[in-house]
């Protein structure tokens, strides 16, 4: 996805706004890429009954993706009046994950571009079942767009995990890197890179690996772990042109740090991991928390592990 040359926009038909659309076509335009807007729908009162008959539904349900067609098109002709190569599908389906990842791999998308659901009184985007879904099952990469406009300059936050033990996950750090720095490239952007480190689990297993009560070096194993991670990083990150400032190595939780980082760098986007595992909560590299994703400001973009296989 590091150069997308194929933009699939989920377009929600029951939506005013189309922040989705705004980012998706602006990307577009950028990487010289084709996009087709899509929209898969349906209509619980248009299952087969006895009472309509399977013509009469055939009918129905064809009127009512021909009423979403004309509603792609009304979209499409300002993109395609800028000079972007769009195209409209609509189609008749649920659920609607499903759907989405059928389109995607048989359009060959590179990146899949759909909006999520803000609530400004909790102050954070709630992720619909639909998105969770996508995070898991869809093999292209997926950007997740909340409803604000990004920097003239945009700040690109990538989250990697460069101690992880899985290869896989090795692997997915560099193509994170190389995939946020290609954002940078396209958009103008400014690349930050994050990464987290928490001595609570170490200092855990120090205690209960203890047969007596003693202090723990406590300031000599943070120092380690320090020096460890930061050389790992800068392993990954001394080989872009990238300045030492613009590489966060922390220490603290990944929720609470990746948050934090993400509010003061004013962060446009998070791209981080996913590789296939069994349950959600351990999707992702950087950080495993529901409420991170829920709770960053900005849009993301989730990159997957090549070969990535959904889990079951």
């Amino acid at each position: 996805m590091a150069n997308p040359q194929r933009i699939l926009v989920v377009i929600d038909p029951t939506a005013t706004a189309q922040p989705a659309l705004e980012r998706a076509a602006s990307l577009a335009k950028l990487a010289g890429a084709r996009l087709e807007l899509f929209v898969c729908d349906y209509d619980a009162t248009l299952r087969e009954s006895r009472a309509l008959g399977p013509d009469a539904v055939a009918k129905a349900r064809a009127a009512f993706i021909e009423s979403r067609l004309r509603r792609l098109h009304e979209l499409a002709e300002p993109v395609q009046a800028n000079g972007v190569d769009a195209t409209v599908d609509a189609r008749w389906g649920h659920p609607l994950h499903e759907a989405i990842v059928a389109k995607a791999v048989e359009w060959g998308a590179d990146l899949v571009v759909k909006d999520t659901h803000y609530h400004s009184v909790l102050k954070r985007s709630i992720l619909t079942n639909t998105d969770w879904s996508l995070i898991r099952h869809c093999p292209a990469a997926l950007m997740l767009v909340k409803p604000r406009a990004p920097a003239a300059k945009p700040c690109v936050l990538a989250a990697i995990d460069p101690l992880h033990e899985r290869d896989t996950a090795k692997s997915l750090d560099k193509k994170i890197l190389a995939t946020a720095s290609a954002l940078c490239a396209t958009t103008g952007g400014e690349l930050h890179v994050f990464h987290t480190f928490d001595i609570t689990p170490v200092i855990a297993a120090s205690t209960e690996a203890m047969m007596m009560p003693m202090a723990l070096p406590i300031v000599e194993i943070t120092d380690a772990m320090n020096a460890e991670h930061t050389a790992a990083v800068h392993e990954l990150t001394d080989a872009l042109p990238l300045p030492r400032d613009r590489v966060h190595t922390m220490q603290g939780g990944a929720r609470e740090q990746l948050l934090a980082l993400t509010d003061r760098l004013r962060a446009d986007v998070v791209v981080m991991g996913a590789v296939s595992r069994s349950g959600v909560e351990r999707l992702f590299i950087g950080s495993t928390a529901e409420e991170v994703l829920d709770r960053v400001p900005c849009d993301l973009l989730i990159v997957k592990a090549d070969g990535f296989t959904p889990p079951p």
